[in-house]
């Protein structure tokens, strides 16, 4: 499998508020065969793409969207056995000791990287 197909076609969560960054992962994930869904830049929109598209294979989740704790959605991912990481600025202190084993990636993330530690590709 090729750097450009890495993802296959799996549909991905971006929950994501910095504009910026969002532009340079969508880019980046569609390059390498993943199906977006978002970017969504808050709690509740993220929620509510879980709910509406159930197929989703693995999420990547900013710790803090527009000043709010990104941790209902992981509850949800963990919930529905979603793969899921948090990319972040922020150090792992801000993470609650359930999700310990969740993988925390700084920003900016690279899509093998995404890859590899939600999929094992």
């Amino acid at each position: 499998m090729t750097s450009q197909n890495i993802f296959g076609g799996k549909r991905i969560l971006l929950a994501e508020d910095d504009y910026f960054i969002v532009m340079q992962m969508v880019q980046e994930l569609e390059r390498s065969g993943a199906q977006v869904i978002g970017p969504v830049p808050n709690v509740e929109k993220a929620l509510d793409r879980l709910e509406k598209l159930p197929n989703i294979h693995g999420a990547i989740l900013d710790i803090n969207l527009q000043g709010e704790l990104v941790f209902p959605v992981a509850e949800e991912l963990r919930r529905r056995s979603i793969p899921f990481v948090f990319a972040s600025g922020y150090d792992d202190t801000i993470i609650p000791p359930h999700f310990a084993d969740v993988p925390l990636l700084q920003k900016p993330v690279d899509a093998v990287v995404i890859a590899s530690v939600l999929f094992g590709i």
